[in-house]
């Protein structure tokens, strides 16, 4: 059985349909890269998953029980986590603050803290800080840690790299290689070397349709294979 499997999925935003029937599974302990252009249903995928946008049709099964019709905090505590690409924290809040909240209920706190702080040592030295006042990258790694310490089983993360500088990107590659050794991720990139060198397979959606799949080594990032449903 498959940690997380869909299966016909149909999702609509009101009368535009977003997603056509969209089957992918990932394995426990894998990383599965969700690819292609803007606009065509990556991040819906993701929200239909966490009951944010429920599919009108179609089986989203999380350890073979199904995720349709739950509540968004039903899938959360399921062992779901969620890392958007609006970087959603607390921004009156300090980082470590931010960190310590992301810790389950009867956790280990210093224990999360130290994990936060191993995977992302430059948030540790602005532990203080208000995390309204943090750049675009250190909010990043501030999601990143705040989702790689919510002891989730499987994590969805949504676009890490968009709009960041190649230094921040390159921390934020290395952070989820770390996470990737402790838990099941699926990722939205737009990134492709990234999304290729941290994946183990990958699929690809063009306007709500998975279109190819397979192993990430069978590709290479200028694989005309994946460029034709990537460019522009």
């Amino acid at each position: 059985m498959s940690l997380l499997e869909l299966d016909g999925v149909e999702t609509y935003y009101g009368e535009s349909h977003i997603l056509e029937g969209v089957d992918l599974e990932v394995e426990a302990g894998e990383v599965v890269a969700l690819m292609g252009r803007n606009g065509v249903g990556k991040t819906t995928t993701l929200r239909s998953i966490l009951q944010l946008t429920p599919p009108r049709e179609g089986s989203i099964r999380y350890r073979g029980e199904e995720l349709v019709g739950k509540e968004t905090h039903e899938v959360a505590d399921a062992g779901v986590g969620w890392i958007p690409e609006d970087r959603r924290m607390f921004s009156q809040l300090t980082v470590e603050e931010n960190v310590r909240i992301a810790v389950p209920k009867g956790s280990d706190v210093q224990a999360g803290l130290d994990l936060a702080w191993d995977a992302f040592p430059d948030l540790e030295e602005i532990r203080g800080r208000d995390a309204g006042d943090l750049s675009g990258g250190q909010q990043q790694m501030l999601a990143i840690a705040r989702g790689l310490v919510g002891e989730n089983d499987l994590l969805l993360v949504d676009e890490p790299s968009e709009g960041l500088a190649p230094l921040i990107v390159e921390a934020v590659h290395d952070a989820l290689e770390a996470v990737a050794g402790e838990t099941t991720i699926l990722l939205v990139e737009q990134n492709l070397p990234m999304a290729l060198d941290l994946a183990d397979r990958f699929y690809v959606l063009d306007h709500g349709v998975v279109v190819d799949s397979g192993d990430a080594d069978e590709v290479s990032t200028d694989s005309e294979r994946l460029r034709r449903h990537l460019s522009a």
